[in-house]
């Protein structure tokens, strides 16, 4: 575990410096040719940077062994940490709606030059390698806060594509097209926002993990288990809690189901590596399953 935090950590830093790179290429452009889609889309790149510190803060927490106060470890905190990335993304759609309903009041076109297509082009390619790779890495290392990341970085691809036809219409005379398109920028934020919220969301409400059908397949298959039920499965992805009921016969010695129950754990962990732990519990089959 501590390895695989490491290597979460790592992706990130690296991250985040193309990020700022990529944010202050685009907020210099917007600020010097007054496109407020460059600067809207600018601030939703600075916001990759500040969920790059929250999700190191949270890995760095996530990486720390259970305690007393904590038996089931800190993972969770990774989790909490992609969720702080869908709160950054609020503040930029509260931010970017702003600065374009202002611009649709009080009017104005952007200043546009062949170096604005060359910057938005040069930001997309960027943003199209930090996004495969962040999201390859994050299902390698099965982390939910490099995915979220990596989802936050590729709507960054589709609102600069949206910002570079807006530059396209207000060359041609059209500059209403600026601030609309800093809208499609909301829409885009949102998207990201919702789907970061729902995928955190599942592991914070402890939503199955393993299907039922994959443990019994497993459990069944040990010798004297009769049957099992009652199986229940937390966590994310990479680091799985679970617990279930296997039937055994009733004069069954406790040293001989002492001994099965760790065959069984043992089996499934084979068969899951992502178990963290399990906890088996024996009990004699229903009375109708023995009639």
């Amino acid at each position: 575990m501590t390895e695989r935090y490491r290597a979460v950590a790592a992706v990130l830093i690296q991250v985040f410096f193309l990020n700022i790179a990529v944010s202050l290429a685009k907020l210099v452009l917007g600020y010097a040719t007054g496109a407020v889609s460059i600067v809207s889309d600018g601030l939703h790149s600075l916001t990759d940077s500040f969920s790059n510190i929250v999700a190191l803060i949270g890995v760095r927490v996530a990486r720390k062994p259970p305690d007393a106060d904590h038996p089931y470890g800190h993972r969770k905190f990774e989790t909490i940490s992609a969720a702080a990335i869908a709160a950054f993304l609020l503040l930029v759609m509260i931010e970017v709606g702003r600065a374009a309903w202002l611009r649709l009041q009080h009017g104005g076109a952007p200043r546009v030059t062949g170096i604005s297509f060359a910057v938005m082009l040069g930001t997309i390619a960027v943003n199209l390698l930090v996004t495969t790779w962040e999201s390859r890495a994050g299902e390698r290392l099965g982390s939910e806060v490099l995915r979220a990341d990596a989802m936050h970085t590729r709507s960054d691809v589709f609102t600069s594509l949206t910002v570079i036809a807006a530059l396209i219409g207000s060359r041609l005379g059209h500059p209403l097209l600026d601030p609309v398109a800093a809208f499609v920028v909301v829409g885009f934020i949102g998207y990201a926002a919702w789907e970061i919220v729902r995928s955190t969301s599942d592991i914070l409400a402890d939503r199955i993990v393993i299907a039922e059908d994959g443990v019994r397949d497993v459990v069944m298959r040990v010798p004297r288990v009769l049957g099992c039920h009652q199986i229940r499965t937390r966590g994310s992805a990479d680091y799985v809690f679970l617990d279930l009921h296997i039937w055994m016969e009733a004069s069954t010695p406790l040293e001989t189901a002492h001994a099965v129950s760790h065959e069984v754990k043992d089996r499934l962990m084979q068969a899951f590596p992502q178990i963290g732990d399990a906890i088996i519990h024996i009990e004699p089959p229903p009375r109708d399953s023995r009639d």
